[in-house]
């Protein structure tokens, strides 16, 4: 039990701290953006801020599931973005991300699902 509430308090600054990074910078994100997607500047907007209900639900108990699901398909919703980086190579501040950075993320986004899912989703007595 007390693990689990770690973890969501963990989880919930994480993706707080994330989303809120969307509105601050939100030219950090932009490289990013696959090119095949439309809006980039309202879909960095509108990820921050589901990112910042997700992580603000997942402190609400009534809302922690739902929070969780919405987490879950906002993770899955932006691997694409995780794909593109990887295939097409990526710059931040002029210099080149290593390919093992753009390779690690895409099963850390998979353990961060999973982990979710542990802490907010999956049913259990309490």
């Amino acid at each position: 039990m007390m693990v689990r509430k770690i973890s969501l308090g963990l989880l919930s600054v994480f993706f707080v701290v994330a989303g809120i990074g969307h509105f601050v910078s939100p030219q950090t994100y932009l490289p990013l953006m696959p090119p095949y997607l439309p809006w980039h500047l309202f879909l960095i907007y509108l990820s921050g801020a589901a990112e910042v209900a997700g992580g603000v639900g997942l402190c609400v108990p009534q809302l922690r599931r739902a929070a969780g699901w919405g987490l879950i398909a906002l993770l899955i919703a932006i691997f694409p973005a995780n794909i593109y980086m990887l295939t097409d190579g990526l710059e931040l501040g002029g210099k080149a991300v290593p390919a093992w950075i753009l390779w690690a993320r895409l099963p850390l986004q998979g353990v961060l699902m999973a982990w979710v899912w542990w802490a907010a989703v999956a049913r259990r007595a309490e």
